[in-house]
């Protein structure tokens, strides 16, 4: 049985993360496939209005790419709060900037929406807090997005810790990052916006990242309980969407050691001024005792401990081992979806009063505070303990 469309409210979706990832290949796509289904059987379709300030972009998300993707135009509107006040809108949907989020985001909690958002959910601890106590007051249905959680090379690593293949879990190593073009060069243009470099803008590495972090280690190895972080700006200019210089002030670069509760040392190198020569953009590499694992973004290798090799020191020799030998890539066994897209459909049951959804904006706010500590580590040059105080955030 089809139920009556849910309205979703997209404000800030003009963006190329917007745009591609949750309005093309989450919310289209689900309109697409007819909407979500529930655990009983029943449909809940889906009706967008997207809200913004450009009237081009919208217009031509609006009608141009839904007429192609689903066949009809579908609403839009720069006028925010008409949306906010407007009783037939279920859910709110935030990826616009991420200062303004915050009061965004009460407005429409005080007002009975359920609400979603991109991270992280505020620039500081303190309203980060702030909008969980909100949530819970009003106790509207609230969520954010964790897209990480569902990339194949994480549900992979995840199926081999469940599977007991690590055996004792060691350490953890990630590299994430690639060069982000400065745009110097005409036929070079950035590809990132330049608000990433400003930190007035609320940009930053380890505000945008550590975010990420947070929450996946915290799924797959367990809570952070303290953090060494190391972090600069590697590039002092570049030039914006209008073709003009500015000063970068936000970090590029951010180096952490996380040492978890149970543990297990995790090292996070993240940097948008690095060139690549690894399997991916993000590798996150696992030591056991019994086997270790390198992820990507998609797929993942294994190395169990009879298929270790038996390496020696010998600088004066050519190393004779081909050390990428030896690993095993998982098969693709399942279909693996759109990771926001995923997130979506369980956020959208969950509005439907169809299962719990745990990422919610407290689970959110404790990736604030991770950001928020690896500032403090950087400025006192020191570990940050973080202990006992995750689900207070």
């Amino acid at each position: 049985m089809n139920r009556e469309p849910m309205k979703i409210a997209m404000h800030g979706v003009t963006g190329r993360m917007g745009t591609n990832q949750h309005f093309i290949r989450s919310i289209l796509a689900i309109m697409r496939q007819g909407g979500v289904t529930l655990s009983n059987g029943d449909v809940q379709p889906i009706e967008p209005i997207l809200v913004g300030r450009n009237e081009d972009k919208l217009r031509h998300l609006a009608e141009n790419v839904a007429q192609e993707k689903i066949g009809r135009h579908i609403e839009w509107t720069t006028d925010l709060e008409s949306v906010l006040s407007d009783d037939n809108v279920d859910i709110f949907f935030d990826a616009a900037s991420t200062q303004l989020r915050p009061e965004v985001l009460k407005k429409a909690m005080h007002r009975g929406k359920a609400v979603y958002c991109e991270k992280p959910i505020a620039t500081e601890l303190d309203a980060a807090r702030e909008l969980a106590d909100i949530a819970a007051q009003t106790e509207v249905k609230n969520g954010a997005v964790q897209d990480k959680l569902w990339l194949p090379g994480i549900r992979k690593l995840r199926m081999l810790r469940d599977q007991g293949f690590f055996g004792d879990l060691l350490s953890v190593r990630a590299e994430f990052g690639y060069w982000v073009f400065t745009g110097h060069t005409a036929d070079q243009p950035a590809q990132r916006p330049s608000w990433n470099y400003r930190s007035e803008d609320g940009g930053g590495m380890m505000i945008d990242m550590f975010c990420h972090w947070e929450y996946l280690i915290k799924d797959l190895f367990g809570p952070v309980d303290r953090v060494l972080a190391h972090a600069l700006t590697d590039i002092p200019e570049r030039i914006d969407e209008t073709g003009r210089p500015f000063p970068c002030t936000a970090d590029d670069a951010a180096y952490a050691i996380f040492v978890l509760e149970n543990g297990v040392t995790c090292q996070f190198n993240s940097s948008w001024t690095t060139r690549v020569r690894r399997d991916d953009l993000l590798t996150i590499q696992v030591d056991g005792t019994k086997g270790s694992a390198v992820a990507g973004l998609r797929e993942c290798w294994i190395q169990n401990e009879a298929s270790t090799p038996k390496p020696t020191w010998n600088p004066d020799v050519p190393q004779p081992i081909n050390f990428y030998d030896n690993w095993q890539q998982i098969p693709n066994n399942t279909e693996y979806d759109n990771a926001f897209k995923i997130q979506w459909e369980l956020f959208i049951r969950h509005c439907a009063d169809d299962g719990d959804f745990p990422w919610s904006l407290v689970s959110a706010a404790a990736g604030v505070q991770l950001a928020e500590a690896g500032v403090q580590s950087v400025d006192q040059k020191a570990w940050v303990s973080l202990k006992n105080t995750y689900e207070k955030a």
